[in-house]
């Protein structure tokens, strides 16, 4: 199960499920508000998006899933580990941190938040939060993967938008969920990230009993995207590796 980065939606994953689904079953969901799913009333937080994630499971008849998370992905695969460790097998980390925000960070995303409930419009994150998205390598030289990174930023319904940027800013610090995570975890990240950075990366691969670190290059914040063919040959190799070990 992968989910998917802030603000996009599932259909960033489209390179994992043209590739990793010829192997494994590949399941890459709507996080609330984004793409088809229902944002609902609930109050915005993490552990919410969690909860559905567990619900998906349970409504699809599966006891464990490798979870994989990019970004807010991330966040979400992390309190599902706090939450429902019965249900994560093996855990994908991509482009993500460990760390809670600091408080001028917070205040950011809740100046967003707003922003975005006044405007009623994605302009916000045109603006402020796509630029970083992705790396300089990328702006430079995959004008089509740029391209198609904005349009689905231009997408994103913005109300869906502001309820999970309070929900990031709400979160807790999880390393200490990570240190007790006893499932096999990969780690990626995109040597030209500068939103979860490799120092990031790394914490977060310290923390877990049992991790690999991959650092893929030429790669930002969105390396699924960035570099899928570098992705999605760790990712296979990870998940292989796990299928053969889980085995009776």
């Amino acid at each position: 199960m992968l989910l998917h980065a802030f603000p996009l939606s599932s259909a960033m994953w489209l390179a994992q499920r043209e590739t990793l689904a010829k192997r494994f079953r590949v399941i890459t969901p709507d996080l609330r508000g984004f793409g088809g799913s229902v944002l609902g009333e609930d109050t915005p937080s993490i552990e919410a998006m969690a909860d559905d994630v567990d619900q998906m499971l349970r409504s699809k008849g599966l006891e464990r899933a490798v979870i994989g998370g990019l970004s807010l992905g991330g966040y979400v695969a992390m309190a599902l580990c706090r939450h429902h460790p019965e249900r994560v097998l093996g855990l994908l980390l991509a482009d993500t941190k460990a760390a809670a925000d600091l408080e001028e960070a917070r205040h950011r995303r809740q100046r967003m938040a707003d922003r975005l409930e006044e405007e009623g419009t994605a302009k916000p994150l045109l603006e402020d939060v796509l630029p970083g998205l992705v790396g300089p390598t990328t702006h430079r030289q995959r004008a089509m993967i740029y391209g198609r990174v904005r349009g689905l930023v231009q997408a994103t319904p913005p109300a869906a938008a502001a309820w999970a940027q309070r929900a990031m800013a709400g979160r807790p610090d999880s390393f200490e969920t990570l240190r007790q995570t006893r499932a096999p975890a990969l780690v990626v990240v995109g040597a030209e990230d500068t939103l979860a950075t490799e120092e990031d990366a790394r914490a977060m691969a310290d923390a877990l009993p049992n991790a690999e670190l991959l650092v893929i290059p030429r790669a930002g914040h969105l390396s699924a995207m960035e570099q899928p063919d570098l992705f999605n040959q760790a990712v296979a190799e990870f998940v292989s590796a796990l299928a053969r070990t889980s085995m009776p």
